[in-house]
């Protein structure tokens, strides 16, 4: 049976399933002022951005993330799907109210939206971040998975049932007009607001941090907190746990990001290319640990990565990542394809495969010089990493790193 068959046998169920739960649960979404960010990547940095801005001007916020659900001060971290089914949305929700919170933050993924996971939520507003290609194995095609981001903000503008519906879209992003036509479906209680990147100041490097600042921004603006509010919790935001997240800064940086796309991976490196106040860029080298995901997901990116890689790092690690089923050793074979050949190589690229990812962590830093950066994306905050069988194996990146470096005496 084909993906898409599958999906579409299993629609009326997902639908009913959402149905079922907001009736449940009384409808908690009509009782609270609930936002939904969605894009290809800093949806999360986004919901927290936010979130910080809300809770500076004494708001009481609850938020589902890919890294946690949090309802007012009960904050639990967690890992794996960052829109769930089975009622737990209305539950959050439900949660929510109960606890007088004045803001929910739902991050909303693609996958979500096919499953009818937005469904029966009465959204106050859209976020519009970006859209780059993932998840094209899964819904078909980048015009299937561009449609079911856009497939959100038609239905806050059909079957939302509050008063006043907002979204918020990059206009630097080339898909803008999509989302501006699907936010256009909704009537007259619709409002559109369109932002660019700001130059606001924050502790968070890389330029795509910009947009994701200015998304916030321009939210928070509109339901009513004021510039001098919002540039308080801007100073004071430290960032988000596994995205350009800094365990170390000397004698050397290792950094750890979520980086799972071409996209977010290049901006990554090209963000700690410029970022070290030590050194010029020809004195120090980025070291760099990746992999990509197995369980036939998104094959086409791997010579990608090896690509990208081979332009801004000096050593390369190919390590294990989630293979799910796949052979993992295929799949880093399948990276280092796309890394140049010696003879059409700019300048040498040392490669290594290990597939223990603790010892491709140790190897990486036990290369570093001062003035080096080690990077280690593909995981960021993640707590398992799947293997074959459903089968997870307990994990973190963060810790790798600092186990090795007490084993190290750094």
């Amino acid at each position: 049976m084909t993906r898409k068959l599958l999906r579409k046998l299993l629609s009326p169920y997902h639908f009913a399933l959402s149905l079922l739960g907001a009736i449940l649960y009384r409808h908690p979404s009509r009782k609270i002022s609930v936002i939904g960010v969605t894009g290809t990547k800093g949806k999360t940095t986004v919901i927290e951005l936010i979130n910080a801005g809300l809770e500076e001007a004494g708001k009481k916020t609850a938020i589902m993330s890919s890294i946690r659900r949090k309802v007012d001060a009960k904050d639990v971290m967690q890992s794996g799907n960052s829109m769930p089914g089975r009622f737990a949305i209305q539950k959050f929700l439900f949660d929510a109210v109960k606890a007088k919170c004045d803001y929910a933050l739902i991050e909303v993924t693609s996958e979500g939206v096919t499953q009818y996971r937005h469904r029966n939520i009465d959204f106050d507003a859209g976020v519009f971040i970006n859209l780059h290609p993932e998840h094209i194995e899964s819904h078909g095609s980048f015009e299937k998975y561009r449609k079911a981001k856009t497939d959100f903000f038609g239905y806050i503008g059909k079957h939302s049932k509050k008063g006043q519906k907002y979204f918020f879209i990059n206009q630097d992003d080339k898909n803008a007009l999509f989302f501006v036509e699907a936010a256009d479906k909704g009537g007259k209680n619709s409002n559109k607001v369109m932002f660019r990147k700001t130059d606001l100041k924050s502790n968070m490097v890389g330029e795509f941090n910009k947009w994701n600042l200015c998304a916030a921004e321009v939210v928070l603006k509109t339901f009513g907190i004021s510039p001098k509010i919002i540039e308080s919790a801007f100073a004071k935001f430290t960032g988000v746990p596994g995205r350009m997240e800094y365990v170390s800064r000397k004698p050397f940086e290792i950094v750890v990001d979520y980086a799972h796309t071409p996209d977010s991976l290049e901006a990554v490196y090209k963000a700690l290319s410029s970022n070290s106040y030590v050194l010029s860029p020809q004195e120090r080298k980025l070291i760099c640990i990746l992999g990509s995901a197995g369980g036939g997901r998104d094959k086409w990116k791997r010579p990608k990565f090896g690509e990208i890689a081979s332009r801004y790092c000096k050593e390369i690690i190919l390590t294990d990542e989630d293979p799910y089923d796949e052979n993992p050793y295929q799949i880093l074979k399948e990276i280092e394809s796309g890394l140049p050949s010696e003879a059409s190589a700019k300048e040498k690229i040392s490669v290594h495969k290990i597939l223990d990812r603790r010892d491709a962590i140790k190897w990486a830093i036990n290369s570093a010089q001062p003035g080096d950066t080690v990077v280690i994306t593909g995981k960021g905050s993640e707590k398992s990493i799947h293997v074959a069988r459903g089968k997870k194996i307990t994990w973190s990146d963060r810790d790798a790193v600092m186990d090795v470096l007490v084993e190290m005496g750094l």
